[in-house]
Order: C-alpha cells, then sequence, then structure tokens
C-alpha cells in the first residue's frame, strides 16, 4: 500500500481550520489529526509554514472544443495540466451535441476526448435542440451514465441557441430526474439584432461585440431563465454572471425563496471592459468572450455578491483561442472565437484579490473554488474536502510565496493570459491528484490519461415532489 503524510500544516476546509496531518494512502485521505506518525515506507511532505487544502473544482471548462469555425487550442491534457499547476484539481466541462446529434452519441465523443485528462473530470450535456429521443437521452444520461447537469444556451442564435419551449421541455424533464438546469444567460436575438445594427454602421472591430452585449441582455435572460424554473419548480444554475443587473434578479428569486445557484469568472471580476478600446485589435480580440467584461462599477457588484454568498462559486470558463484562430474575425467581430483562458491562474487571483483583500477568509476561499461546487454537482465530501474518505485532491498552499504570472511562463496552451504581469501573493507548491503528486515546486508531474471520469448523481429517484425536498435538502448547505 502506498502511503504519504502531509506534515506540520494548517488544514483548511470550508467550515474551519485546524493544524493537523494528514495520511493519505491509496487515492484516498486515510487520517486528518495532529501528529501522525508516517512509517519508514511513508513519503513525507513538509508543509511548514503551509496550509493544506482540497484541490479547487472548476465547474466550467472547454477543453478541445470545436466552436466558430475552429477548435480551443488546448485539449484535455494540456488543460488539467495546467489545472492542476495552478491548485485545481477536477473540471467540469461541457459535452455540446450539435443540432439534431443525439446527446447520448455527443457524450461518447467527449468521454474519447478526455480520455487524455491528467486529472479528474466531470461533465455536464447541453441540451441544443429537441425531441421525444433527446428527453429519453436524458434519463440515460442521468440513470447511468453519471450526468446530473444539463446546459441551455439561451445565446448564439443560429448555432446552438434554445428558445423558451425548449427550455420549459428540457427544465420540466431534469426536474423529474433529479438533475440541475443551467443556463448561459443572453438574450440571443437581442444580441443577434445589435450586431447587424453595429455592422451596419461600420463598427467591425472588437468593441462591437461588448456593444453587442450590454448589460441589460444578460439580465433579461437570467429573469426569463429564473422565471421559467420557477414555474416548474426546477433548481437553476445560472453560469459566468457578469453585471450588477443580473445579481438583481439573482437576489431577488432568492429573497422569495427560490432555489437558484450562481457562478462568477475569475476574469469578470478582474478585467474591465477598457480591454476592447485597446489600440492593439489582437489585444482587444483575445478579450473577446460572452458575456463580456464589463465596466469597474460591474465589478465591484461581483465581489459584493461573492463576499455575501449571493454567488456560490468561481470558475473560469476556459475556451483558449490563439491570436491566429482570434484573426479570423478581422474584419467582422462576429467571427471573432469567443473564449479567454485561465484555468492555472483562477486560484492564485482569488487568493490574492480575495482573502488578501480582506474580500474572503481562508474558509470562504474554499467554499467558492472547491466546496461549493462539490456540494452542487453532488459529489461532496468525495471532493471539495479534506477529511477521511475523501480523494486526496490537496493542494499545500504557501500564503505567503509569490508568483509573476505571465505567457512566457505559463502552462495553458494559449499565447496570451488575461493576468499577463500580475504578481499575486499565494501560490500552490504542491498538488495532488488522487493522492499523486503532480505539480511540486513548478514542476508538472502529470502523466496522460491519470485522470478519471466522476460520475455524479442525481439527487433524487423520479417522483417529482419527493425529489424537490431532496434536493433541496442536499443542496441546503450551500445557501
Amino acid at each position: 500500500m502506498s502511503s504519504l503524510l502531509i506534515r506540520g500544516g494548517t488544514v483548511v476546509n470550508a467550515d474551519l481550520s485546524r493544524r493537523a496531518d494528514v495520511l493519505v494512502a491509496d487515492g484516498t485521505i486515510r487520517e486528518v489529526a495532529p501528529n501522525l506518525e508516517a512509517s519508514d515506507k511513508t513519503e513525507t511532505i513538509d508543509a511548514g509554514g503551509c496550509l493544506v487544502m482540497p484541490g479547487g473544482i472548476d465547474p466550467h471548462t472547454h477543453l478541445e472544443y470545436p466552436f466558430m469555425g475552429t477548435r480551443t487550442s488546448e485539449d484535455f491534457f494540456t488543460g488539467t495540466s495546467a489545472a492542476v499547476a495552478g491548485g485545481t484539481t477536477m473540471v467540469i466541462d461541457f459535452v455540446i451535441p450539435d443540432a439534431g446529434q443525439s446527446p447520448i452519441d455527443a457524450y461518447s465523443v467527449w468521454r474519447a476526448r478526455a480520455e487524455k485528462s491528467a486529472a479528474d473530470y466531470g461533465f455536464h450535456v447541453a441540451i441544443t435542440w429537441w425531441d421525444d429521443s433527446v428527453r429519453e437521452a436524458m434519463g440515460t444520461l442521468v440513470g447511468e451514465l453519471g450526468i446530473n447537469s444539463f446546459k441551455h444556451f439561451m445565446a448564439y442564435k443560429g448555432s446552438i441557441m434554445v428558445d423558451d419551449a425548449v427550455l420549459i421541455r428540457s427544465f420540466e424533464r431534469a426536474r423529474e430526474l433529479g438533475a440541475l438546469c443551467l443556463v448561459h444567460a443572453e438574450n440571443g436575438d437581442l444580441v443577434a439584432h445589435a450586431q447587424a445594427a453595429l455592422l451596419g454602421k461600420g463598427i467591425k472591430g472588437p468593441i462591437g461585440h461588448a456593444l453587442s452585449r450590454p448589460p441589460e441582455v444578460e439580465a433579461e435572460a437570467a429573469h426569463r431563465a429564473i422565471r421559467i424554473a420557477q414555474v416548474l419548480g426546477a433548481p437553476l444554475y445560472i453560469v459566468h454572471n457578469s453585471c450588477a443587473q443580473s445579481l438583481a434578479a439573482l437576489e431577488r428569486a432568492r429573497h422569495e425563496g427560490q432555489r437558484v445557484f450562481a457562478e462568477v469568472l475569475a476574469g469578470h471580476l478582474l478585467i474591465d471592459d477598457s480591454v476592447y478600446r485597446s489600440d492593439s485589435w489582437d489585444f482587444a480580440a483575445a478579450h473577446v468572450m460572452s458575456p463580456p467584461f464589463r465596466s469597474r462599477e460591474h465589478q465591484a457588484a461581483l465581489w459584493r455578491g461573492l463576499e455575501t454568498g449571493l454567488l456560490h462559486t468561481t470558475a473560469t470558463d476556459h475556451a483558449c483561442f490563439c491570436a491566429e484562430q482570434k484573426r479570423m474575425g478581422r474584419d467582422d467581430f462576429t467571427l471573432i472565437p469567443n473564449g479567454t483562458g485561465s484555468i492555472e491562474d483562477r486560484m492564485h487571483v482569488l487568493w490574492h484579490h480575495g482573502v488578501n483583500a480582506g474580500r474572503l477568509t481562508e474558509n470562504e476561499f474554499v467554499a467558492v473554488t472547491s466546496a461549493n461546487a462539490a456540494r452542487i454537482f453532488n459529489v461532496y465530501p468525495r471532493k471539495g474536502s479534506v477529511s477521511v474518505g475523501a480523494d486526496a485532491d490537496i493542494v499545500v498552499w504557501d500564503p505567503q510565496r509569490e508568483r509573476l504570472i505571465s505567457s512566457k511562463t505559463h502552462h495553458q496552451k494559449v499565447d496570451i493570459n488575461l493576468f499577463e504581469g500580475m504578481v499575486v501573493r499565494g501560490v500552490n507548491v504542491v498538488t495532488m491528484s488522487r493522492g499523486h503528486v503532480v505539480f511540486r515546486e513548478g514542476q508538472l508531474l502529470t502523466e496522460v490519461g491519470a485522470g478519471q471520469f466522476v460520475p455524479r448523481p442525481p439527487f433524487a429517484p423520479v417522483n417529482a415532489s419527493l425529489q424537490r425536498k431532496r434536493m433541496a435538502s442536499a443542496l441546503d448547505e450551500v445557501t
């Protein structure tokens, strides 16, 4: 039996911190207690002066994803390797079927792509069209294939956008199955209208992207999805909230007792819309993503939402496109592939600008980077916790060490870094995935295919009234 002892650190979970050693054997945590003894065959990691925390969970990534005439530059091996370099030990990616494609067939394609992963992973499955076969596929995905969440794009008209009729049918089916509904909240019809109007005025550069997706476009869709979910009694998770108006819709819904969960991206907390006014077309285009980066007033609102618990999780929406790919939209901003990357830097920038700035406690940091996602997506305490019986996905974090973030040194497979030149204090010095050291003192030690698919069970059997009660209970700790 292989074993490893992390000695001398402070264990930090979402609920409490305490001085303790951590004994790991065969991929799981066996003991968490002070002054544990190691055998001669036990490897020891000195965590003196450091914090020992659960590895991060990024609930929103797009690795090896064909999109807008190209494919994200990061595959599942490079992406998960970059993730562990930054302290994230599990990602939840997205299976996105083409219109008319069976969700089961698409799931098989994504599972094959992910076999090269260096760290653990799960999937959300997008509902991009509807008929009875999709309804049946959702049942198979939940009942047999380890999926408990379904994504709905309210944007990207003419591609993967779905209308309200699909939302209604899919939300209702997900509720029956004990699955969670996710939405990308932007009014795709309004976006398409604004895009055409801007192009008609000769606005073709990246600034047009931001102008075509004002906060009101996001807020309307968020409000609409919330009300549809309310009528159907379906719990809802809204991805990448980026503006104060969206938060207002969330706050109103939660005040009324509705079960709505919300995510914010590290980039939206720290990057403002001035990037789209850069004199460099390549620089501005590198920041084209949806929703776009907002003004600093919206950033302040997002931080308040994270501090007060209105926003539950932090993610990246990691979808990398290199400069040459972005140039596909050189003469038309609507053709610039949407996406940015920060899978390696999420934990570092959130610690520096959250914990160091006094916005988050160390326990709240664990909650918003790991534990809340594990609870919401039903893998807690196997993931998101340094506790006996949990998977040994662990980071040893030095709160005093500094790191300069740069595209010259990052492990992400993209030629720009959102946080270029930022110096952060608080760095992971060791990352463990299922008990294996995959990053140590700046050196990646990942292996192709070492990561495993993590099935996520539904919240309840197929019984709508009973299911709602049990799902509420399972998610109550987060709220």
